[in-house]
C-alpha cells in the first residue's frame, strides 16, 4: 500500500468511527477507539497576582568603581570649531591629561530583600570591587548599601541598607522539593530595564558548570539575561528557591539555558554572611579524586561511587586519624556520596566542630569512623603552607635528569624503569625528604604508564594499598595482582613535592 493510500484509509476509518459514536449500541467501543488523551495543563493561567506581591522585594543594584587608566595615549587634537570638539571635550573632561587618568566603571545587577530591616542578597560578581553600591527599589526609592560579606565559592553577597520603614521581604523555599518540569518565575533587571518578570520551568537539577567547588545549579528556561545576576528564582508559592547567577549564550542574550544557585546550598551561606560577615564551613582535611571504573575494580568495589582519598593534609582534622589515603568515602553524616563532588558540598554545609559518622571502604570492606570537622577557612591556609614548606624541593624540580649509568640499579615494570629512593636519587630528581617509595627514572613511550601520564621523578608509594620500598616490591606486587586475575593495578603516586594521586595502570 502506498503512503498516500495509507493516509486515505486512516481518514476513512476515522470518519467511520465518528459515525459509530452516534449509533448508540456500540458507543463504548467507539469511544475507546477515538477518545484523545486528556490535554495537559499548559502552564499557570496567570502569574499576575503572584508577581504583584513580589516585585517590591526585588531590587536593582548599581555599582561604580574608580579605575586608574594605564592608557598613555595623548588626548586627541581636533581643529578649532570642529563639530566633534564638544564630544572630545566632554569625553576627556576631568580625566587629568595624559596617563594615569581616573575613570568610573558602572555596572548593573539584581538582588532581593530577605529581611524587612534591610538585608539584601545578590551575586558577588555584581558588587565585586565596587567603591559605591546603590540599591534602587521598585517605588523609586534609592538607598546606599553597605557590603556585609561575600563568598566567592558560591558567588553570593549580602548587603545592608538603612530604610526609614520596613521593607517588603521574600522568604526562602526548599529547593530540594523542586522537580524537573516545575514552573518557576524569575524577576530581575535585565539590560538595566528595571523589574522584569519571566516564567519557565526547571529544565534540570544538580548541574555542574565548573563555576566553583560546590556547583549544584538549577537549570531553567525562564529568560535570564545580563543584569538578572543576583535576582531571585521563585516557585509558584512566591518562595525563593534559587539565585540567578549564570547563563550559557553565544550572544549574551537568553537562549533558554540559565543557572541558579539553589537555596539548599545558598541558605546556610547567606545566614553565615548575615550573622558573621564571613563563611564558616566544615573541613575534613583530605584531598580527593573521582572513583573511576578501573579504580573501583582495583578496590574490589561492585560499582564506581564515592570519593577516593588521595591524601591527608598535615594538621587537618584527620591527620594521623581514622581516615587514610586510599580509603573511599561513600557516606558522610548520613548523606550518600554518589560521586566525588558530593563530598565537598556535604562537608562545607556541616557546622565547624561537629562530630560526624563517615562510612568508608577500606580493603574491600565497609566501616564507619567518627570525625570531628575543622574550619575550611583555616584549612586553606594550612594547605597553601604545605605546598610551599620545602624550598629545596622547588629548587630541585628544574634539575636535569642524570645519565642512566649514574643511577642506582633499576627494574622495568609496566613500562617504568624503577630505582631505590635514596639520597642520590632524591637529589637527582628534586624529591622532597618526606616522600617514601620507589622512584620512577624512565617511562617508556606508549606504555601503560605513559597512557596515565606518569612521569620521571614520580614516586610509587603504594600498589593495591600495599606500601612499596624497593623495585622488587613493585615487581612482586604486580605479579601477585596478575595471578589474581586483575586487569589493572591501582598505584598511589607522589609527585616531587609529595602531593598524592591514584592512577590505575593496565597490567600487560
Amino acid at each position: 500500500m502506498s503512503i498516500r493510500a495509507s493516509f486515505l484509509r486512516s481518514a476513512t476509518l476515522a470518519a467511520g468511527a465518528a459515525l459509530l459514536i452516534a449509533s448508540g449500541p456500540v458507543l463504548s467501543v467507539a469511544m475507546a477507539q477515538t477518545t484523545a488523551p486528556a490535554p495537559t495543563q499548559g502552564g499557570p493561567e496567570s502569574v499576575a497576582d503572584l508577581a504583584a506581591g513580589l516585585l517590591d522585594a526585588v531590587v536593582n543594584i548599581s555599582t561604580s568603581q574608580n579605575v586608574k587608566s594605564d592608557d598613555q595615549a595623548p588626548m586627541p587634537q581636533v581643529p578649532e570649531g570642529s563639530p566633534f570638539q564638544d564630544f572630545f571635550d566632554e569625553f576627556f573632561k576631568g580625566q587629568g591629561g595624559e596617563g594615569g587618568r581616573q575613570r568610573t566603571v558602572d555596572s548593573l545587577g539584581s538582588g532581593f530583600v530577605i529581611d524587612p530591616t534591610g538585608f539584601i542578597v545578590t551575586n558577588n560578581h555584581v558588587i565585586e570591587g565596587a567603591d559605591d553600591i546603590e540599591v534602587n527599589f521598585a517605588n523609586g526609592q534609592k538607598l546606599k548599601a553597605k557590603l556585609i560579606g561575600t563568598d566567592t565559592k558560591t558567588d553570593l553577597a549580602v548587603l545592608k541598607v538603612e530604610p526609614k520603614k520596613p521593607l517588603t521581604a521574600v522568604p526562602f523555599g526548599d529547593s530540594r522539593q523542586m522537580r524537573i518540569g516545575d514552573w518557576v518565575m524569575a524577576i530581575g533587571n535585565p539590560f538595566g530595564l528595571g523589574g522584569t518578570v519571566t516564567v519557565g520551568i526547571i529544565s534540570a537539577r544538580g548541574r555542574n558548570i565548573n563555576a566553583g567547588p560546590y556547583d549544584n545549579f538549577i537549570q531553567t528556561d525562564a529568560a535570564i539575561n545580563r543584569g538578572n545576576s543576583g535576582g531571585p528564582l521563585f516557585n509558584m508559592k512566591g518562595e525563593v528557591i534559587g539565585i540567578n547567577t549564570a547563563i550559557i549564550s553565544p550572544s549574551g542574550g537568553s537562549i533558554g539555558i540559565g543557572f541558579s544557585v539553589p537555596t539548599e546550598l545558598a541558605g546556610n551561606v547567606i545566614q553565615q554572611l548575615k550573622d558573621f560577615g564571613e563563611t564558616r564551613r566544615g573541613w575534613l582535611g583530605v584531598r580527593i579524586q573521582p572513583v573511576t571504573a578501573d579504580i573501583a575494580e582495583s578496590l574490589k568495589m561492585e560499582s564506581p561511587k564515592g570519593a577516593l582519598v588521595a591524601g591527608i593534609i598535615k594538621g587537618g582534622p584527620v591527620d594521623g586519624g581514622a581516615i587514610k589515603s586510599g580509603d573511599v568515602i561513600v557516606t558522610f553524616d548520613g548523606r550518600a556520596v554518589s560521586e566525588m563532588r558530593d563530598l565537598p558540598r556535604a562537608v562545607a554545609e556541616s557546622p565547624v566542630g561537629k562530630a560526624v559518622d563517615v562510612m568508608i571502604i577500606r580493603d574491600g570492606k565497609e566501616m564507619t569512623v567518627k570525625v570531628t570537622l575543622g574550619r575550611l577557612e583555616d584549612g586553606e591556609d594550612l594547605a597553601e603552607a604545605e605546598v610551599a614548606q620545602d624550598p629545596q624541593t622547588q629548587e630541585g624540580t628544574d634539575q636535569a635528569e642524570p645519565p642512566a649509568s649514574d643511577l642506582p640499579r633499576a627494574d622495568v615494570v609496566l613500562g617504568m624503569k624503577l630505582a631505590l629512593l635514596d639520597a642520590e636519587s632524591r637529589k637527582a630528581h628534586g624529591i622532597s625528604e618526606d616522600v617514601e617509595g620507589v622512584v620512577i627514572t624512565e617511562v617508556e613511550p606508549q606504555s601503560a604508564a605513559s597512557e596515565r601520564r606518569i612521569e620521571v621523578g614520580d614516586v610509587i608509594v603504594e600498589i593495591g594499598q600495599e606500601a612499596m620500598t624497593t623495585p622488587e616490591d613493585v615487581s612482586a606486587r604486580v605479579e601477585e595482582l596478575k595471578a589474581d586475575g586483575r586487569r589493572n593495578a591501582l598505584l598511589m603516586i607522589a609527585n616531587k613535592t609529595g602531593e598524592l594521586r591514584f592512577v590505575t595502570v593496565r597490567i600487560e
